[in-house]
């Protein structure tokens, strides 16, 4: 029966940061940098309140959009931490996980032919929703702009058939985010045009040299902001994500989002009550962390003469693999999990614009990170 399956549903395939890590994953005394998941624990606090939550039998079906609570207190962490303003009743949706927020922007906005501008190298979790729904994904090669998504690197990808621009910052792969000036440069441009933005914001609680800014401020009657926490608190598992739009745009994504799901989890949304609320500032330890594993990782990829650019925020380095080593990014991560152990994530995982890099996650532990980066060195003290 398979010649039957959607074509272009067999068209897509596994992403490239599961294939490779699940390829590895067996592997005895591996170390991995692979996957972008938080190595701290759920918060006790946030655990309670879903166990809280199972013992009063909270466990029905609940609003389309999820519990008002919920949404009321997402939309005051988002007014309070990054200055969005959306109405609780009806431009907030949560979501099952950020992902699915993702999802159903796309199949609300885009038809057959549109096309969807997006920064290259990127994490892979929107090209194949776009080609789902037959629209067309734009690359745009930022590697020779620091892997900045300004609005000159923007302009000559603009169509009659543009639909939509992706802003997925802090970013995955790179660490690198957007200034203030950035996003205004951007939002003036598109004032005037039809044409929605989708900002995934994700890492938005994990920046470390300034704090974080959305394009929701300087154009919300055109944009999408797409947040959870499943980096912030330390909760991919429970599956909460949250979708920001404007009255006239969410409610119809809310109907896909209705037949898609018809809600959320009702136990974590209890949990994320709790998150948004009693923990308020629970990234700022791990924040925190972060930011000297961040320093401690870039300090050694320097030594090691390996050209990346200093993350401003999320958890990576999208590292350059030096040339004479001769090997593409698929090769170059095969040969170091075989000669020492260490996995990365290759860099044609992420757009073709990947290629020639590695990525390397450090929501590790130090005791993980340093044994981890001596194997590197080791490496490529050998090869070269």
């Amino acid at each position: 029966m398979e010649h039957l399956i959607n074509q272009r549903v067999k068209a897509i395939e596994i992403s490239g940061i599961r294939k490779f890590s699940n390829m590895v994953a067996n592997i005895d005394d591996l170390v991995s940098f692979t996957i972008g998941q938080p190595d701290f624990p759920t918060p006790e606090h946030i655990k309670n309140a879903g166990i809280e939550a199972i013992n009063t039998d909270f466990t029905s079906y609940t609003h389309n959009a999820g519990t008002i609570e919920l949404r009321t207190a997402a939309s005051q962490f988002a007014a309070a931490k990054y200055g969005l303003h959306y109405q609780p009743e009806s431009e907030v949706i949560v979501t099952i996980g950020a992902s699915e927020a993702i999802d159903i922007a796309f199949r609300t906005i885009l038809t057959e032919g549109s096309e969807v501008i997006l920064p290259g190298p990127i994490y892979p979790g929107y090209e194949p929703v776009i080609r789902m729904m037959g629209a067309i994904p734009v690359h745009v090669d930022t590697r020779d702009n620091h892997f900045r998504f300004t609005i000159e690197l923007i302009k000559p990808y603009i169509t009659e058939k543009t639909r939509c621009i992706v802003l997925p910052y802090p970013s995955n792969p790179t660490g690198v985010s957007l200034t203030e000036e950035e996003l205004k440069e951007i939002a003036a441009y598109l004032k005037d045009r039809d044409i929605f933005i989708l900002a995934d914001e994700i890492y938005s609680e994990l920046t470390y040299d300034y704090q974080h800014k959305s394009i929701g401020c300087f154009l919300k009657e055109k944009t999408i902001v797409i947040n959870g926490l499943s980096k912030s608190h330390s909760m991919t598992g429970w599956r909460i994500g949250f979708l920001f739009a404007p009255e006239n745009i969410a409610k119809h994504i809310l109907k896909v989002h209705q037949y898609n799901v018809s809600c959320a989890n009702s136990i974590a949304q209890k949990a994320a009550f709790e998150a948004l609320t009693a923990g308020f500032d629970d990234a700022q330890l791990m924040r925190n962390e972060y930011q000297a594993r961040r320093d401690y990782v870039y300090q050694r990829l320097q030594s090691m003469k390996l050209e990346t650019v200093k993350p401003e925020g999320a958890f990576y380095f999208f590292v350059k693999i030096p040339g004479s080593l001769c090997l593409n990014s698929f090769d170059f991560a095969l040969d170091l999990v075989k000669k020492t152990k260490v996995a990365v994530v290759p860099g044609s995982a992420f757009s073709e614009f990947g290629e020639g890099y590695f990525r390397l996650s450090f929501a590790c532990s130090m005791e993980t990170l340093e044994p981890g980066l001596n194997r590197l060195e080791q490496y490529l003290q050998i090869r070269q």
